[in-house]
């Protein structure tokens, strides 16, 4: 097994889930006694009111399944502006906050409340961070090292490990999704050069048309995806690899921060990194090969027979985990000074 020696899968023979291991490995850098997913309200019974501020892009949805979902009891979440202070905490979502203003942030600010500033963008789309310094108490992103993990996805171990893996059909060889074209993007420079030895099918906009408009059901049908992220930053992981990839069955070809940061997150037999090739030319020939290979191919599905795939719940998860870092927190509140140099290093 060759994650057998990686500190997380060494957790993860303990009986930790991945989500708890990725919060165990950010602890080391919080000053605030960081939470551990999962736990519920072991810490008190106290009920705990999180106001998010803004709905992040405007989605709404139930706010009420805490507990149902994520067995985390006695936890309020609400939109309503008008109970900020009885608000344990407040969230804020950083590209409503940009397009608002800081002059819509609240005009009172209750002791003790904690100010959550959420963004899961990377830094190479995030503008606006010089003018935060000493405003927020708490960072809530995909970086491993924020006050509160929230990473696009995450491996848990197996209910019910499967001795052997029921296969889906694949009839194509390489797909990619991509909604915002820009040349100046690695990925797309990349992309221009790897088209040159091997098919490729690019869906969205103006390019093909997604099945039944469902990205997994149309990923589903290829080999291999290409889990390209728009910029490569330490722990900047999405969707392109946990929905778009994984929850297809498909191979992700990645392209993003170093194999080792993916490493933290998922077994290296899980994914083909971009890195472990001197030039597209020969990426393009490994794949070939794999197709040619079925059980070489395979091997890159056997970790499926101990983990799952668990996706953020987008919003209402992060309300939530905000809850359990409330009643984990120690008083008084530390407040951060300097945002920018934290987010971009």
């Amino acid at each position: 097994d060759p994650w057998s020696g990686h500190p997380s899968r060494r957790l993860l023979a303990a009986g930790l889930s991945c989500c708890t291991v990725l919060a165990l490995y950010a602890a080391s850098s919080l000053r605030d006694p960081p939470p551990v997913w999962g736990r519920g309200n072991d810490g008190g019974d106290e009920a705990v009111t999180v106001l998010m501020w803004w709905v992040p892009f405007g989605r709404n949805q139930p706010l009420d399944g805490c507990e149902r979902r994520f067995g985390i009891r006695d936890c309020n979440l609400t939109t309503d502006r008008g109970r900020q202070l009885e608000a344990q905490a407040v969230v804020f979502h950083h590209r409503n906050l940009m397009s608002s203003g800081l002059k819509n942030l609240p005009r009172v600010r209750p002791p003790g409340q904690r100010w959550v500033w959420m963004n899961l963008e990377s830094p190479s789309h995030t503008r606006g961070l010089r003018d935060l310094a000493g405003i927020f108490n708490w960072t809530m992103s995909y970086k491993v090292d924020s006050d509160i993990f929230v990473p696009y996805g995450y491996l848990q171990p197996s209910q019910t490990p499967a001795p052997h893996l029921s296969m889906p059909r694949k009839t194509k060889l390489v797909a990619w999704v991509i909604s915002n074209w820009n040349e100046e993007q690695a990925r797309v420079r990349y992309y221009h050069q790897l088209k040159e030895h091997l098919p490729i099918d690019i869906y969205g906009a103006h390019r093909l048309k997604l099945k039944d408009n469902s990205v997994v059901k149309t990923v589903s049908e290829y080999k291999f995806y290409l889990a390209f992220e728009n910029s490569q930053h330490p722990d900047y992981i999405t969707e392109k690899l946990w929905r778009n990839a994984f929850t297809s069955w498909a191979v992700p070809v990645v392209l993003g921060p170093a194999r080792s940061n993916y490493e933290l997150f998922i077994p290296p037999d899980s994914f083909i990194h971009i890195d472990d090739f001197a030039s597209p030319r020969q990426l393009a020939l490994y794949l070939k090969f794999l197709d040619k290979n079925k059980s070489r191919y395979r091997r890159y599905f056997a970790w499926r027979k101990r983990y799952d795939v668990q996706q953020m719940f987008f919003w209402m998860e992060h309300g939530c985990r905000v809850c359990d870092a409330v009643r984990a927190a120690g008083k008084p509140p530390k407040t951060i000074q300097n945002l920018a140099n934290w987010f971009e290093s």
